[in-house]
């Protein structure tokens, strides 16, 4: 193919992506920070260019270097990764009137999902459920305090652009909600620049299941199955599974159908995920869409055989999918393990240094995901994740039993890590039963101490 892509990312989502691109026969350009600059994608890829300082805001969220960098190298097309400036409405826009190719979805699209209050009222007109709340962002303290009255108590006050986890406080009293009001709008205002927020019912120990969907330009949607992403910390995702043990197969058909509707709706291209809260009696909500791949789109491909990488630049290039809907067979069961740079005794705390030594686990469906090595100096400035480790297997036990083998092989020195706490957690009954919901690792922690 003619093309150039830029990834404008780090770590082992641009490694990731860099792979896939070589193996369309697709040039790459890597960018990096001062700190990044020994990083592994910057290694592998054709061309590199550095986009500026440590700092994220003056390299990957950098929006003028980036598309300096894109124009100097000659490339065709961006490719965002996750996180940074994925989500980016304004980045998108910048891209397509420079009349390079963004690949995932309209700037259009990205604006409209990436509104909170507006996704919602999109979702109700696709007839799909929604969780009871404010139709739109609250104007005061006031406003707000009566709408959670009126919902009932627990709710929660959510960053109308808000994702990662961030910007979210539970409240269980009138109380408790004029506290949390103005320090919820700092965190907002500090995360994503904008503090409007938004009151949704909160509720009670669900599970949290996202479904991939995939669109084309030529107004094909396909449904790749969902993922179960409940064993999560502070609302940050730690473990991912498919398929979820813990819905029916009437739940998961209705949820996929309710996925495609929305879909549709909106007229999707590219890959997207629609996010499910699902309560103790089935019943699913939606929250949000990530209009963008996903940290843990590998345990789709390892149960759908599909590469969704490879789908996003087919779609991107005008392409319709390598596959039909008909032909999609979802086998075995895969989970995956978020490898964090983390000290789990002092609260999980960030941990950068360098890695002194390295041994990556290995064998029949076992992969890694990452973007380390021997001598990687982990930078501060960044998120702690250094692996995804993926255990598929044709059935659950089998591919708990298979992270659980996985994870004592995996070494890493030099940096403290979760690898000990993900394989406790893959020891607990409750996980290997598949009965927890989003609150189990909290009750896990507190319960140890």
């Amino acid at each position: 193919m003619n093309q150039k892509v830029l990834i404008a990312n780090r770590g082992e989502i641009a490694v990731r992506i860099i792979r896939a691109c070589h193996e369309l026969g697709i040039a790459t350009v890597a960018v990096f920070s001062t700190a990044d600059q020994d990083s592994l994608h910057v290694k592998i890829a054709d061309e590199s260019i550095c986009v500026g300082g440590p700092s994220p805001h003056d390299s990957y969220l950098n929006i003028n270097n980036i598309i300096s960098a894109a124009i100097a190298t000659g490339a065709t097309m961006i490719h965002p990764g996750y996180g940074f400036l994925s989500e980016n409405a304004q980045f998108a826009e910048i891209v397509e009137s420079c009349h390079l190719t963004f690949i995932g979805p309209t700037s259009l699209v990205i604006k409209t999902m990436g509104e909170k209050t507006n996704a919602k009222k999109i979702a109700k007109a696709a007839r799909v459920p929604i969780i009871m709340g404010s139709e739109g962002t609250i104007n005061s303290l006031t406003e707000g305090l009566m709408i959670a009255r009126k919902v009932g108590f627990p709710v929660m006050l959510k960053a109308t652009n808000g994702g990662g986890g961030r910007g979210i406080s539970i409240i269980r009293t009138p109380q408790e909600f004029k506290t949390m009001f103005t320090r919820t709008i700092h965190e907002a205002e500090a995360s994503f620049g904008n503090g409007h927020l938004y009151v949704e019912k909160y509720i009670e120990a669900p599970r949290h299941i996202e479904v991939q969907i995939f669109g084309d330009k030529h107004g094909n949607i396909l449904l790749l199955g969902e993922r179960d992403c409940s064993l999560q910390r502070r609302n940050q995702k730690m473990v991912e599974e498919t398929p979820s043990p813990a819905i029916s197969n009437s739940v998961r058909l209705r949820m996929g159908q309710a996925a495609i509707r929305l879909a549709k709706e909106i007229n999707y291209t590219g890959a997207g995920t629609i996010e499910f809260l699902v309560d103790h009696k089935g019943n699913f909500y939606f929250i949000e869409m990530n209009t963008r791949i996903q940290v843990e789109h590998p345990v789709t491909e390892c149960v759908t055989g599909v590469d969704l990488v490879k789908e996003q630049i087919r779609v991107a290039l005008d392409q319709p999918f390598s596959i039909k809907q008909h032909q999609i067979r979802k086998t075995g069961h895969a989970i995956e393990c978020r490898i964090n740079a983390e000290d789990i005794d002092n609260n999980f705390l960030p941990s950068p240094g360098t890695i002194n030594r390295l041994i990556l686990p290995g064998g029949l469906g076992i992969r890694v995901d990452t973007h380390i090595f021997a001598g990687y100096i982990v930078p501060s400035h960044y998120d702690s994740l250094l692996a995804k480790l993926i255990a598929f297997a044709p059935t659950r036990l089998e591919a708990i039993e298979k992270m659980r083998v996985a994870l004592q092989q995996f070494i890493i020195e030099g940096v403290k890590t979760n690898i000990d706490f993900l394989e406790y957690l893959m020891r607990t009954e409750a996980f290997i039963n598949g009965q927890f919901d989003t609150n189990f690792i909290t009750q896990l922690l507190e319960s140890a101490k």
